[in-house]
């Protein structure tokens, strides 16, 4: 694949001054048309050997490029913030918004190809779990709308050397010579065998890469100019058919009619005596396994979905009795802002992320996209099946970086509902609490149901199930909620 590469492409000093001008113009035009659509972001991928050009063409980049509408991001040996977080993390938070190009130096390529023990040593081989994940992850950009363009930078192990003594023994650029770019270039073979691995792994039909040959400044240029010029031009090109509004999901029924949600016996209850005894018992030793020496290392969230009057605020506010609150948060999920639209679907829950030894409540969470999203056509269908894979994939990321994933469905009966609906519009101090939405998802009882099972089926994993709540009696939830987090606390921390 990197051969093609070493063929010793030039481009004359002449061809460059004649060609330069009218590709920066063009990329400049090609810009602001993606600024002025702003139906997807650019996110272009800077990787490849060093001493092959990748900082030159970064900065390039930035100069024909109009500066206001680009965001650079370099990535190096990660921050304590950013080692506390799911390695994904950091990519996430810097992703670009729709209408912007991202530059991105170093990316989850470098990630994939050094070893986890933070001295940037390049892997002996690249594992298929690894190369899949970022075949997913870049699927799943690409299916939010994303333009991908991935450039591998690519130099003989002859040209390397010399690049990195012709930098030497120049004194304007010595600097970016250093003793880890030796000590590099002293494993370029193990370097090629795996990137090489790496790159044939991940070029895809939705994201490609393209191979660069860096020996020659004034190809390198041209050749980076005319692949970002193509790409965003064929991509502006394709027609934006926009969110396509779902139908209203078949209900499959069983031959029984049990499912999940109407299986449950929402006839148990507490009496008050029993709940106060309970509640202060398990808030007790919510807050002992909080400040636990051996939770310092994980974290914790728990994500509150369910019909609405489930009482999920409640739940929740029992749960925070028990933690001190400089080490817990609690984030309410409404409609997506702006912002949050011009972003990947999981973007704003990626940037929600507790670090080591926090606690943090969803009330509501990204199994949006799987319920409202889904019942009330704000996706398309191929949206929301998608999205029970990545949510899965996401999850499993917060386990791997030794988080406690919590989820809870706090279901009630037709009949309770209403019962509150009624009691809120009653009671002044609750009025705040139905709107006319509530009233119009009760008409949609049966395909909110379907949906929940769904996701219940799809969703719940043996590192993150779901535990379904039984929410008719109030006081009969919360204890359940606060049981089943101390155990599932209890059973990580072991």
């Amino acid at each position: 694949m990197f051969e093609s590469a070493e063929l010793g492409h030039t481009v004359s000093k002449t061809r460059y001054e004649e060609e330069a001008p009218q590709l920066r113009a063009d990329l400049l035009n090609v810009q602001y048309e993606l600024k002025e659509a702003g139906r997807f972001p650019v996110i272009v991928l800077i990787n490849g050997v060093d001493g092959a050009g990748r900082g030159e063409t970064l900065h390039l980049l930035n100069e024909w490029l109009d500066p206001r509408y680009v965001e650079t991001k370099a990535y190096g040996v990660p921050t304590e913030e950013e080692h506390e977080r799911p390695p994904m993390w950091r990519f996430w938070r810097d992703l670009p918004p729709r209408g912007k190009v991202g530059l991105l130096f170093g990316s989850w390529y470098s990630l994939a190809l050094q070893g986890d023990d933070g001295q940037g040593r390049i892997v002996d081989e690249i594992s298929e779990h690894r190369a899949a994940a970022i075949v997913r992850f870049e699927r799943m950009l690409v299916d939010e709308g994303a333009l991908l363009v991935k450039l591998w930078f690519h130099l003989s192990k002859k040209d390397q050397k010399k690049r990195l003594k012709s930098l030497e023994a120049d004194n304007k650029t010595r600097w970016r010579v250093t003793k880890e770019d030796w000590r590099r270039y002293k494993e370029y073979d193990r370097f090629r065998r795996v990137s090489e691995h790496l790159v044939r792994r991940t070029s895809t039909a939705e994201a490609p890469w393209h191979i660069i040959d860096g020996s020659d400044d004034r190809f390198r240029s041209l050749s980076v100019g005319h692949i970002m010029l193509q790409s965003i031009r064929r991509r502006l090109e394709l027609p934006d058919h926009g969110v396509q509004p779902c139908e209203p999901p078949i209900l499959r029924g069983q031959l029984d009619q049990r499912n999940v949600l109407n299986a449950l016996d929402l006839g148990q209850a507490l009496q008050k005596r029993a709940y106060s005894a309970e509640l202060r018992i398990l808030q007790e030793r919510l807050g002992r396994l909080s400040r636990d020496k051996r939770f310092r290392s994980r974290s914790l969230i728990c994500v509150f979905e369910g019909n609405d009057a489930a009482g999920k605020g409640g739940s929740i506010r029992r749960m925070v009795q028990a933690l001190d609150p400089r080490q817990c948060a609690v984030v309410p999920i409404a409609a997506p802002s702006e912002e949050e639209r011009a972003q990947p679907y999981l973007w704003r829950f990626w940037r929600k992320l507790p670090r080591q030894h926090r606690i943090t409540i969803f009330d509501r969470s990204w199994y949006g996209r799987v319920l409202v999203e889904r019942i009330e056509g704000f996706c398309s269908d191929a949206d929301w099946n998608r999205a029970y894979a990545e949510i899965n994939d996401f999850e499993a990321q917060l386990v791997d970086n030794g988080a406690v994933v919590v989820k809870f469905w706090l279901a009630i009966s037709e009949e309770e509902q209403l019962r509150r609906f009624k009691e809120r519009e009653e009671v002044e101090f609750k009025r705040f609490k139905i709107t006319e939405e509530d009233w119009r998802n009760r008409e949609k009882w049966d395909a909110y149901s379907e949906a929940v099972c769904d996701m219940v089926d799809r969703t719940s994993t043996d590192i993150a199930p779901w535990t379904l709540v039984e929410a008719n009696d109030k006081r009969f939830a919360r204890i359940k909620v606060l049981r089943t987090v101390c155990e599932r606390l209890e059973a990580a921390l072991g």
